[in-house]
């Protein structure tokens, strides 16, 4: 498709914080002769983008700068119909990402995003997901953090188990990072307006397929903290394992009954209560225009820290992943992916590496709205590994 385009990807929101790191990425790592653009609303900080990018590749001096607005749905069809891929880091998504999905399922151009909104995706899915099909689009949404270290995790691991068996993973996040701004306001309207996301969630599951003879879901079930050595376990309420279940239920290799857990894991007992404790505050604050607010202003979407600060960050997923019944029960494999800064290194790096599998890489044929498990799967995997992100049986 990229080959009929003027562009093989473009990049919407560069210069934003993540989206600048994004670019910057982009600009070590894309292959030599790649054909890609910078797109926003403001020439000036585009410019600006375009010239620190030189210092990092010359050949970035003469990229394209394209404007677009996410309010302008005519700059967004113009981009989308210039692009084999899409990427955008414009959020909060459910306020500022509907008309890219839109214009991208329109004119068959696969999407990447960093959302993490569970409501975003259900009705982007239940908007354009027959439009994509149609066009041949692939919409991929949770391309950072949020989803692709659970996604792939999960897939990795049910690889290393029996074919065809009944199987259990869960999942254990450990992380030392900082929040970004874009992903403190998405978090905050998302709880501010929890019945919306019932509502999409609800009609979602009406009309979707589900897989012929096969069961999927969510685990939530206590753990105990001996399944990792040690620590306290808490489940993670995020968009994190329905992506996972989605993969589950469009691929054969998942097995007959899957299903997943998703946790956060602790050293300290007064750690988990925080977090618990903090949780519930911040849902309650953020049901109030006024307190809402205040939350907003903790942190502005695009601020983020500086390099120093992200060298010392990390995260760590450890999967268990167990035969649940037949001839293979009990069989059991522990798994794990890891990397550096969650937030904004690994995320620009993640989106980036997905952005160019689509473009670049032989697939599987999709459409529609699918997973990264579900449209790249290995591909993505490997590049993801030599990117420096370590995914590997413990």
């Amino acid at each position: 498709m990229a080959g009929d385009r003027g562009y093989d990807f473009v990049l919407f929101g560069a210069t934003g914080f993540t989206g600048g790191l994004t670019a910057e990425y982009l600009a070590e790592h894309a292959p030599p002769g790649a054909r890609w653009a910078l797109a926003g609303r403001s020439r000036a900080k585009l410019e600006a983008v375009r010239e620190r990018l030189a210092a990092i590749n010359a050949a970035c001096a003469d990229l394209p700068l394209l404007w677009a607005d996410a309010t302008d749905p005519g700059s967004l069809r113009e981009v989308a119909e210039s692009a084999g891929v899409v990427i955008t880091t414009v959020g909060p998504y459910l306020k500022y990402g509907e008309p890219l999905v839109a214009a991208c399922a329109r004119a068959g151009t696969d999407y990447v995003d960093l959302t993490g909104e569970p409501p975003f995706v259900d009705l982007m899915y239940l908007r354009y997901h027959d439009e994509a099909v149609r066009t041949g689009a692939r919409l991929v949404h949770a391309c950072g953090f949020d989803s692709i270290p659970y996604d792939l995790g999960v897939y990795f691991t049910v690889k290393q188990l029996p074919e065809g068996s009944p199987m259990r993973v869960e999942g254990f996040v450990r992380a030392h990072g900082d929040l970004s701004g874009g992903t403190l306001h998405s978090a905050i309207g998302v709880m501010a307006d929890m019945r919306s996301m019932g509502r999409a969630e609800k009609e979602r599951r009406r009309v979707e397929p589900r897989p012929a003879g096969r069961r999927i879901r969510v685990s939530r079930r206590p753990v105990p903290h001996t399944r990792i050595g040690g620590g306290y376990t808490l489940p993670m309420p995020t968009i994190d394992p329905l992506i996972v279940t989605r993969s589950a239920a469009a691929l054969d290799r998942y097995g007959p009954d899957f299903s997943y857990g998703h946790y956060v894991a602790v050293r300290r007992l007064a750690t988990a209560a925080g977090m618990v404790a903090g949780s519930a505050a911040t849902i309650a604050l953020a049901q109030l225009p006024q307190t809402r607010d205040l939350l907003l202003r903790f942190r502005s979407p695009g601020e983020g820290p500086g390099p120093e600060q992200r060298a010392r960050h990390w995260f760590k997923v450890t999967f268990v992943g167990e035969v649940t019944e037949g001839v293979n029960a009990g069989q059991r494999v522990v798994t794990e992916v890891s990397g550096g800064d969650p937030g904004y290194g690994e995320t620009a790096k993640m989106l980036a590496e997905s952005a160019m599998c689509l473009a670049y890489d032989d697939l599987p044929e999709t459409a529609g709205q699918v997973t990264t498990a579900v449209a790249m799967g290995d591909a993505l995997t490997d590049r993801l590994v030599k990117a420096g992100i370590s995914f590997r049986v413990l």
